[in-house]
């Protein structure tokens, strides 16, 4: 998977997972937007975490 740095429209700097892209198409500056996605799934119980990731929007 793809980790990049995505600036904020609020300010903040942050690192995480991009998601619906292939490595070889991130450009730098590119747009993204903020979507909630499975993350893992851990132990014997099965809890699925969810967090944020970043992809390209749908709609430009």
């Amino acid at each position: 998977y793809v980790v990049a740095l995505i600036d904020l429209a609020e300010g903040p700097r942050i690192t995480a997972q991009l998601t619906d892209i292939e490595p070889g198409q991130v450009k730098i500056g590119m747009p993204v937007e903020m979507v909630i996605r499975k993350i893992s799934e851990e132990g014997e119980r099965g809890v699925i975490v969810y967090g944020y990731k970043f992809r390209p929007p749908l709609r430009q």
